[in-house]
């Protein structure tokens, strides 16, 4: 796997399970604060689109992990 296709899986698992702790109708609830991490996740997603740089993306290249999507 590449480094853009790492980030994209944990962006999306990160989102999935933060919304199943955080929404109420959800048999995962534990706290609404999870959202607060949803939009985390959702802000720095925007941020990286915006200024083409990723803080995973880097720590993954110095971990070995190819570059590219």
């Amino acid at each position: 796997m590449t480094t853009g296709r790492i980030v994209r899986f944990m962006a999306g698992l990160f989102v999935l399970i933060s919304l199943a702790l955080g929404v109420q109708g959800s048999p995962l609830f534990v706290s609404p604060w999870w959202l607060a991490f949803t939009a985390f996740v959702g802000a720095n997603l925007l941020q990286s689109s915006l200024t083409r740089w990723c803080l995973m993306e880097t720590v993954l290249r110095k971990f070995g992990v190819q570059s590219g999507c």
